[in-house]
């Protein structure tokens, strides 16, 4: 057996782990928007079947405006300008939260929670998981960091932020968890933090930031779930939440 065929099917275990879905077996990976027997088993929920809006609207709006399309089994950002943010036509308390990404070049976008049906900008009560492309976006409030908040430690492999997203054009998964014992940021299964919220750690965060002056942030332990639309083009897809009863992580 020549060298070429020893190296493929050594690197064919990492490949068949790396196509499973959460909560899935590594011999039976979903295929995209779906969720498999085992996911369904485990209580996941599905939030975008990749072929239309059902279960999104804008915030605090009705229906979706035309800058999100649905393209090639993405919810897709096309044009920022008149896109908005988008949010869960259900609210959620505890949750799983995985997702795929793709940012474009420069772009800017967002996962928020516990966003409440009050205010101007869904930001104004939900907490942000940035999303962005690290090398070229304007703002300095990296790719999975809690905005304005949270974000990872120095690498010591780098010396550098804790930075696991792949270049601008790949897909980046991610994984949010909130409950009340802690929520956790991870990116392409990379942990970057955890923090609990309304600790008197993330309470004193809150308060030196801009979002202090914000009297509803933070406030909701329900709330939608929601994607930012108007910094930069982004798709999403593999959107899949899995509810958490109270006391279990």
């Amino acid at each position: 057996m020549n060298r070429t065929l020893l190296i493929a099917l050594a690197a064919l275990p990492l490949a068949v782990i790396s196509c499973a879905s959460p909560g899935s077996s590594t011999d039976e990976a979903a295929a995209p928007n779906t969720l498999t027997a085992s996911e369904k088993k485990a209580g996941w929920q599905l939030l975008f079947d990749g072929t239309d809006f059902n279960g999104w609207h804008n915030f605090r709006k009705d229906g979706v405006r035309p800058g999100w399309e649905v393209k090639d089994g993405a919810l897709t950002c096309v044009d920022p300008h008149n896109a908005g943010d988008i949010v869960t036509s259900n609210q959620f308390d505890w949750f799983e939260l995985q997702l795929d990404y793709n940012i474009s070049e420069a772009g800017n976008s967002g996962i928020m929670y516990h966003i409440g049906d009050v205010g101007g900008a869904m930001w104004e009560t939900g907490p942000e998981f940035q999303l962005e492309d690290n090398v070229k976006a304007a703002d300095q409030i990296r790719c999975g960091w809690l905005y304005a908040l949270y974000q990872p430690p120095i690498d010591p492999a780098t010396g550098k932020t804790l930075d696991a997203t792949k270049p601008v054009g790949e897909w980046n998964h991610v994984r949010l968890l909130v409950s009340p014992e802690k929520c956790e940021h991870d990116i392409n299964g990379v942990k970057y933090f955890d923090y609990v919220l309304h600790s008197a750690d993330f309470n004193e965060r809150v308060a030196k930031s801009k979002f202090g002056k914000m009297r509803n942030f933070a406030k909701f332990d329900v709330g939608f779930i929601g994607l930012q639309g108007d910094h930069g083009s982004v798709k999403f897809r593999n959107i899949k939440v899995r509810p958490i009863p109270a006391g279990s992580k």
